[in-house]
């Protein structure tokens, strides 16, 4: 994947994962955790079936719906967190946290924390803290 994709290029990234994956293609790279993605998300099939009203299509927060391309996003950004554990003890985290939630429940601790750190990061204008994520991961996952 680009390292500072178009929103286009995101979208379209996704939806041709999922295509290459229905139609059994050989996947590679970040096409397989996208394709896995996708699959644990059936609520987002119809849109990344069609390409061109996904790219056409908006979401935004007073529209009252998630943007289903910023969710996908932010569970690929956990998915490369949790592989290097980066930042250090994110990991960790996640591993305490599956053993009370389903995976797939942990993951979205995370993805929430993410989003939160994002937020609080392009409101203030300020860099990601990545400290305060992961005092926070600890701080749901019940770690001291």
């Amino acid at each position: 994947m680009l390292f500072n994709p178009s929103r286009e290029q995101v979208r379209l990234f996704f939806c041709d994962a999922w295509r290459k994956h229905r139609e059994r293609l050989p996947l590679a790279g970040a096409d397989i955790a996208a394709a896995e993605l996708a699959e644990r998300h059936p609520e987002y099939h119809a849109l990344l079936d069609d390409p061109k009203g996904a790219l056409e299509q908006e979401w935004t927060p007073d529209g009252g719906q998630a943007n289903p391309f910023l969710h996908l996003s932010l569970h690929l950004a956990i998915h490369e967190q949790l592989s290097i554990d980066q930042p250090p003890g994110i990991r960790a985290a996640f591993e305490h946290l599956a053993r009370r939630l389903e995976r797939h429940d942990a993951e979205h601790v995370l993805l929430e924390i993410l989003a939160e750190t994002i937020w609080h990061m392009q409101r203030h204008r300020k860099p990601f803290d990545a400290a305060a994520y992961i005092a926070e991961a600890r701080r749901r996952a019940g770690l001291p």
